[in-house]
């Protein structure tokens, strides 16, 4: 029989990440992936897009609602709280051979604890990054510590993942699949683009995405109204949004993007572009604005500029394609003209990317298949030490 493993995804962002790897399981003899949507997948808040999943012809398994209209750390707490109960309960009804999960957010972490509890091994995807102005990075070492294997992006975050005392024989190094979406989907042309989401491309134009920075005392809105002021000096360019996740004062953000695009001709945001949309944006875009993962794993790969606002990114690997500034107007300015003068883009036409080779999905697949033929999985797990230094 084949093996069931359940994928979680809460995010536009995450479901586009994991796309590729849930077709490739589905593409074997020996797996069948189980799709369980939660979170903002569910709310017409942030899209319904869960429609993005089925449009892709990829059957939904379950549709657990977890997510409360409350962005506050009390109304994202109590999400957490109903995500450990519903899914402690889907756990015991389907009893997946494992869960695959990806990345950092307090939901993940939540469905990742009832997974433990109900002694379901643990696939994560990407560990040993750092993010050092978000919460987000306690919650990915969290995660680490209860998975039984391990995909990372890159060397130095596999050797991070082992430091973090989990056996070099559970932890593999597959490259980021951001990467492979680019290389192995069709983008659309710029015309259809533009059809696509019904505004014209006929200028300079930033795809601009912002998320709120947790662990900063510096409030969503005055970061994002400093990233709003820098862009009232520059007429010259149009601006595509893409809105905040739902992590605390996201809808702050949101509110802000909505508010700029009814006072602004140049401007137009949605809740989700979808992955194809969203990479073909960024293939004619002159630059990417905001603090979103994508700017550093997978825009480089497109030769387009990142301008990195804050900290919420700090201590990922970057590309020289990357400039990083405070959320100051003057800072952000000064960047959007180095990002958008000839000499910079001569400069990044060659840039090489640290997060791979776009076979990410292949090589993960390959994993679970040794992994799981064995007859059955021994979850007990030693503490990895590192060896020690004599001189100390």
């Amino acid at each position: 029989m084949k093996k069931k493993i359940a994928v979680l995804t809460a995010t536009r962002a995450e479901y586009g990440l994991l796309r590729r790897i849930i077709l490739a399981l589905n593409n074997t003899e020996e797996f069948e992936a189980e799709v369980v949507v939660t979170g903002a997948h569910l709310s017409p808040e942030f899209g319904l897009t869960y429609h993005d999943i089925l449009d892709d012809n990829i059957p939904i398994a379950r549709k657990i609602e977890i997510l409360l209209s409350s962005d506050t750390p009390t109304g994202i707490s109590k999400s957490m709280g109903l995500a450990l109960i519903s899914f402690a309960e889907y756990f015991e009804e389907s009893r997946p051979d494992a869960l695959i999960v990806l990345g950092d957010r307090y939901e993940t972490l939540a469905v990742c604890c009832a997974a433990m509890n109900a002694r379901i091994p643990i696939v994560h995807l990407y560990g040993g990054e750092t993010t050092e102005g978000a919460v987000d990075e306690a919650i990915r070492h969290s995660i680490t510590k209860m998975s039984y294997l391990h995909f990372t992006a890159t060397e130095q975050y596999r050797q991070r993942v082992i430091q973090l005392g989990e056996h070099p024989d559970r932890v593999f190094k597959v490259g980021a699949i951001g990467i492979e979406n680019i290389l192995k989907t069709k983008l659309l042309s710029k015309s259809d683009l533009e059809e696509s989401i019904s505004f014209s491309l006929n200028q300079p134009y930033a795809v601009v995405t912002f998320h709120p920075v947790t662990l900063e005392s510096k409030g969503a809105g005055t970061q994002f109204k400093e990233i709003l002021r820098a862009f009232a000096r520059h007429s010259e360019m149009k601006y595509i949004f893409t809105k905040a996740n739902a992590d605390t004062d996201g809808r702050i953000i949101n509110q802000m993007i909505d508010e700029y695009v009814l006072e602004n001709t140049n401007a137009v945001c949605f809740e989700s572009l979808g992955s194809l949309r969203y990479l073909s944006a960024v293939k004619y875009s002159s630059v990417v604005i905001g603090n979103s993962s994508s700017g550093l794993l997978e825009v480089p790969s497109l030769k387009v500029p990142t301008i990195n606002i804050g900290d919420r990114q700090k201590g990922r690997l970057q590309a020289d394609s990357v400039l990083n500034c405070s959320a100051d107007a003057v800072e952000i300015d000064r960047a959007m003209r180095l990002a958008c003068s000839g000499e910079f883009r001569d400069k990044i036409a060659s840039v090489k990317n640290p997060y791979g080779d776009g076979e990410t999905s292949e090589k993960i697949v390959g994993v679970l298949k040794n992994v799981f033929a064995k007859k059955e999985l021994n979850l007990k797990k030693q503490f990895y030490d590192l060896p020690m230094d004599n001189g100390m």
